[in-house]
């Protein structure tokens, strides 16, 4: 077992040692390299933000569709992000303008899910009504 350094110029090395030894800590990793820098949400489960416009995004392979995605704006720090709009007929329903709660679509370690390609987040509200519920007819779509 090795001995710390001792002595008058053991500083460099004691600095050293010291940032070996944090390298295999994994809580220290783990705060430190976090992906919170290029998370959007900042640690968020959910955020609000302004639909910028409707785009259609097409599938990966071997699939063929057009999926129907929006730009949406987030509130908090106005980073644009490119959010999923689930269900049959979504697209009719969210207008632009419109405030929507976007959350993460499920993806392994918070990439994205299936065959939309850099789609991370989707759309779960439109002007506070759960867009679930706007789909089934269960309410109306508030005027703003």
């Amino acid at each position: 077992m090795s001995k710390k350094s001792s002595g008058l110029n053991s500083g460099k090395k004691l600095k050293q040692r010291r940032k070996f030894g944090r390298l295999h800590d994994k809580k220290y990793i783990k705060r430190v390299l976090s992906s919170k820098q290029s998370d959007p949400l900042e640690g968020a489960h959910q955020a609000r933000g302004i639909v910028l416009e409707k785009i259609q995004l097409e599938a990966k392979q071997p699939n063929s569709a057009m999926r129907k995605c929006c730009r949406v704006q987030l509130i908090k720090n106005s980073k644009q992000v490119t959010a999923f709009m689930p269900g049959d007929g979504a697209q009719k329903m969210i207008d632009e303008h419109d405030e929507v709660i976007i959350e993460c679509i499920g993806g392994k370690m918070g990439r994205t899910k299936g065959d939309i390609p850099g789609v991370r987040w989707q759309v779960i509200k439109v002007n506070d009504q759960s867009l679930d519920a706007l789909l089934h007819k269960k309410i109306e779509k508030a005027r703003k």
